[in-house]
This record gives C-alpha cells, structure tokens and sequence, in this order.
C-alpha cells in the first residue's frame, strides 16, 4: 500500500475509468485500490456492480456514494462480530454521506439525475464530476485517518 497520492492522477484516473465503461461504484473502488496501490480482489469491484442507477435502476443511493462507502470500509470496518472498530467506520462514513450530500446536492440518484436521459452526455457529465469528487474526498479522509493511526491519536 502507499499514502503518496497524487489528486490530479486520481482524478484522472476516475474520469478515465469512468468513461471506459465502469459505472460509478466500480470507478470510485477501482480508482481508490489503484491509488492506493490495494491488494484488493477484482471481487470489491464486482460486489459494487448492482450498485448503479440508485441500486440496480431502482433510484435510490447514488453508486458513488455507496462504493465510497465500500472502500471507508475496506480501510475502517470491521471483519470480526463485537469488534467495536465499526463506530469510526460509522463516523467517516457519515462524515462522508454528509460532504457528499451538500457538495452533490443530495443522496439519491433518481433526484441527482431528474430529468435526465440515462445515457445522456449531460448526465455522464454530472455524473463523472460526482465520481471525481468522491474519489477525492475519499482518498483524503483514508490519509487524514491512516495519519492519525501512525500518529497515535
């Protein structure tokens, strides 16, 4: 793993992945991994696929909001039940939920995108700016904490 991240590279590399066919869940983990330098299984990256077009096409969460949420996780989680490490995993997440909802302007992808044709330039405009956002925010909460762990606080 590494924690020299290079924000233009990262940027980059989201909108790149992005419009190579990713959608948004599968761009956030696989840019954060990459960024990164994980060893993280191709199978985060799947296990974020339904996640698009608010879970499946349903509306709801935004994709990116939910493969962030993946990857504060895969840093903060928790893999053991009772493990009380999942109250600061809560907390970035809500941290995160709530930068993303005023910086987007709101959770939910049907309200995110309304009025907008699913493969419409302007909708992947947008929605490649909330990808970059994302990743971005992600990636500095992910160093902000790893400091905060190697510092001892």
């Amino acid at each position: 793993m590494t924690t020299d991240i290079n924000f233009d590279q990262l940027r980059k590399d989201a909108n790149d992945i992005f419009h190579a066919g990713f959608t948004c869940s599968e761009s956030v983990i696989y840019t954060i991994r990459k960024a990164f330098d994980l060893d993280m299984s191709d199978d985060a990256i799947k296990m974020s696929s339904g996640f698009p077009w608010g879970l499946g096409g349903g509306g709801c969460i935004c994709g990116a909001l939910a493969g962030a949420t993946m990857c504060i996780g895969y840093f903060f989680g928790r893999s053991t039940p009772g493990d009380p490490s999942n109250i600061r995993c809560f907390e970035l997440t809500k941290e995160f939920h709530d930068y993303f909802k005023e910086t987007c302007g709101g959770t939910c992808c049907r309200v995110l995108t309304k009025g907008m044709e699913k493969n419409s330039p302007e909708r992947k405009a947008q929605c490649t700016k909330f990808v970059e956002a994302t990743v971005v925010k992600v990636a500095e909460i992910i160093l902000r904490e790893l400091k905060k762990d190697q510092d001892g606080e």
